[in-house]
C-alpha cells in the first residue's frame, strides 16, 4: 500500500455563527479537480471529539483495503 494524503480542515465557531458551508475544491497533480465535502460537528469539546473519532473511523470503513 502506498503512502496516502488525508485532506481535512478544522475551524471552531460559536454555535449559531455558521450560515453556509460549501465543498472545497482540490486541484490534482494530473490536472483534474476533486471535491471535499465539508461537515459540521456541534456540542461540547468532549462531544465534538467523540463525534470526530467516530467520523474518522467510519471514513476508513469505506476503504477496507487501506
Amino acid at each position: 500500500m502506498a503512502n496516502l494524503t488525508l485532506v481535512y480542515g478544522l475551524r471552531l465557531l460559536p454555535e449559531g455563527e455558521l450560515a453556509e458551508i460549501q465543498d472545497a475544491t482540490l486541484k490534482l497533480a494530473n490536472g483534474n479537480t476533486a471535491h471535499v465535502t465539508m461537515h459540521t460537528l456541534e456540542g461540547s469539546r468532549a462531544e465534538i471529539e467523540r463525534q470526530l473519532k467516530r467520523s474518522l473511523d467510519a471514513f476508513f470503513d469505506f476503504y477496507p483495503e487501506i
